[in-house]
């Protein structure tokens, strides 16, 4: 399995994907496949870190998501698996803050999310994890989530006209005029 990433506008991005019913050899593949390619992402990238990537960004549908294990060390190569993740409690306040997605180029946004939220899924072993996550994790947890439900950050403010940027080439965000640049983007939104 050589999967590469997918981005917008691809319609897998927006489709759901199905729950792994047994973890196999294959899923052992599909895990060691979406570290490498984000990892691949996130060496051709100068002023961005490869956090999480679901399943779905390199199409293939199944409910699976790798979350850097060091969110601030980027010589920290390695992930946690989270099969089948589902967040079982939303809590906290509402925060916005700026998310980018390896699935969508170029583009950065200010998202709401939970501060808080309780997650449960299977490891690669088939072990139960069950976690509690706050803060930027938090947010990690339902962007990826999100992924698994055929949801893409830019769902979540698609009519918020100063939630999009653009990261510069000195690493620095930039408000993208929403009128010319978002609004009627067809890599963004899917066109009928």
């Amino acid at each position: 399995m050589n999967k590469q990433l997918i981005t917008l506008p691809s319609p897998d991005l927006r489709e759901r994907s199905k729950k792994i019913g047994l973890i196999s050899s294959d899923v052992a593949d599909l895990i060691s496949n979406m570290e490498t390619v984000t990892l691949e992402w996130e060496d051709s990238r100068d002023h961005e870190v490869g956090v999480a990537l679901a399943a779905v960004q390199i199409g293939v549908l199944q409910r699976a998501v790798v979350i850097r294990k060091d969110f601030n060390d980027k010589q920290n190569r390695e992930f946690k698996v989270f099969i089948n993740p589902e967040i079982t409690k939303y809590e906290g306040e509402i925060v916005y803050d700026y998310e980018g997605c390896l699935s969508v180029k170029d583009i950065y946004g200010h998202v709401p999310r939970y501060s808080k939220v309780r997650v449960k899924a299977i490891d690669e072993h088939g072990k139960e994890v069950r976690t509690t996550a706050e803060g930027f994790l938090a947010r990690v947890f339902q962007h990826e989530i999100d992924h698994t439900n055929g949801i893409v950050f830019v769902d979540r403010i698609h009519d918020d006209e100063e939630a999009f940027f653009v990261l510069d080439d000195d690493g620095k965000l930039s408000a993208l005029d929403y009128e010319t640049e978002i609004k009627n983007n067809e890599q963004l939104w899917q066109t009928e």
